[in-house]
């Protein structure tokens, strides 16, 4: 079975071709500070061939929910080295997704101010999780030059605040709808200076955190997360193909670790142009090695790899419910069922209770 054959990633071995992908879980204490039941957590987990965190909050400006964790503060690192630590104990490879939710917020857990976006657009349609329950969103304040290239350092010091922590790398999260896509977006940027107007343009951003990222930690340490094909918090691009192939062939001269791809998650009929399988599409693109994500089980997953473009599948809620995944596909066994409604904030319960298979 391909899913439990070893794979090569950037300098290190993974243990198999499972990879748990990165999963809001709302379990930090007000400061973005993880707690030691989220080190019980990942290490539960440390069968994968390689972890994905949460996505981790690059700075304060960066949150836009409660109760998620960040990358920042010193008490913030100190807490993510237990779980490093932890995870390489038990044999793991664990990257930190790093993440600015741009216009995914609200101004009630940002001390007051107003996300911030490539344009002050607003997503409509949609209610954002909020401290103080499901709020509208609100128009976010559009950011200047200046704050765009502190953005890409604060991104840089993030990974460098990821490897004192003791990540073995760390992903960009470009993905679901967060600033680096929309950026990407021609529905969320609307800008007409060197970061929107056109293809070249709205992908600078996210080429240049690259780059920065890449500075910071070196050749193979570093992956991205996209998802070409996903039009949740408002984006939407008319022609993915046109503007993430590009984007691709520019990543493939970075010496990244690997490219997350993520399927559509949505119905695509409104979308004659978006690619019904992303993974293949845009994989076939990249010289880097790829991670397919979304909606996959066993039988999908092994499908993809064979295939040849995928080498590593991406599991969420599957890994969620089941922390000894591998093993269970191992044996064909049962799998538990995830618990929606545990799924964000609370204690052990939904989080580190989900039983293991007994021997």
């Amino acid at each position: 079975m391909k899913l439990l054959e070893k794979v090569t990633l950037g300098k290190q071995t993974l243990q198999n071709a499972l990879a748990m992908a990165p999963m809001t879980r709302s379990r930090a204490n007000s400061e973005g500070v993880v707690s030691d039941l989220t080190t019980l957590y990942y290490t539960q987990r440390a069968s994968a061939g390689l972890l994905i965190t949460e996505a981790v909050n690059i700075s304060e400006q960066a949150q836009g929910s409660p109760l998620t964790p960040g990358l920042y503060s010193e008490q913030q690192i100190e807490a993510w080295k237990k779980v490093t630590k932890s995870v390489h104990d038990q044999g793991g490879v664990i990257y930190a997704q790093l993440w600015h939710t741009g216009r995914v917020g609200h101004s009630v857990d940002r001390k007051g101010k107003l996300p911030v976006a490539p344009s002050a657009i607003g997503i409509t349609g949609q209610q954002h999780f909020t401290s103080q329950g499901m709020k509208d969103y609100e128009t976010p304040q559009e950011l200047t030059t200046q704050e765009i290239r502190q953005i890409v350092k604060d991104y840089g010091q993030a990974a460098r605040n990821a490897i004192e922590a003791g990540f073995d790398g760390v992903e960009l999260h470009a993905a679901f709808g967060y600033l680096p896509n929309q950026f990407l977006s021609e529905s969320a940027n609307l800008r007409t200076d060197a970061y929107g107007g056109n293809i070249e343009n709205r992908n600078r951003f996210v080429l240049e955190v690259m780059q920065e990222l890449v500075d910071v930690l070196g050749s193979d340490r570093v992956g991205i997360k996209l998802s070409p094909t996903v039009y949740y918090n408002n984006i939407v691009n008319s022609d993915p193909v046109a503007q993430f192939s590009p984007l691709i062939e520019a990543l493939n001269e970075l010496p990244l670790a690997y490219i997350h791809l993520m399927n559509g998650m949505f119905p695509l009929d409104n979308f004659p142009k978006n690619p019904k399988n992303a993974v293949e599409t845009f994989g076939e693109i990249s010289k880097h090695l790829v991670i397919g994500n979304a909606g996959f089980n066993k039988e999908s997953g092994e499908a993809e790899l064979e295939k040849g473009i995928a080498k590593v599948i991406s599991y969420a809620s599957l890994f969620l419910a089941n922390p000894d995944l591998p093993r269970r596909f191992q044996l064909d066994a049962e799998l538990n069922q995830p618990d929606k409604a545990t799924m964000y904030g609370g204690g052990e319960h939904g989080y580190t209770d989900y039983p293991f298979l007994e021997d």
